[in-house]
């Protein structure tokens, strides 16, 4: 039950971290007056939520082998 709950939060880490990158971006264009952060944020936030994908399941998957 634990696992199931885990994976379904994981489910949401990539959306929510592109989005919080987009968001930063947004932000920090509106502040800086430029139009270029947005995607170099959004990259970040895709990237980081790929990221902490692949840890969660390459943590599960040495948990499996033990």
């Amino acid at each position: 039950m634990a696992r199931y709950a885990e994976y379904t939060g994981l489910a949401l880490v990539l959306p929510c971290a592109t989005f919080v990158g987009y968001a930063i971006g947004y932000l920090l264009d509106g502040w800086l007056g430029t139009n270029w952060l947005r995607i170099v944020f959004l990259i970040l936030g895709s990237v980081a939520g790929f990221v902490q994908l692949i840890r969660t399941i390459m943590r599960d998957a040495n948990e499996d082998d033990r």
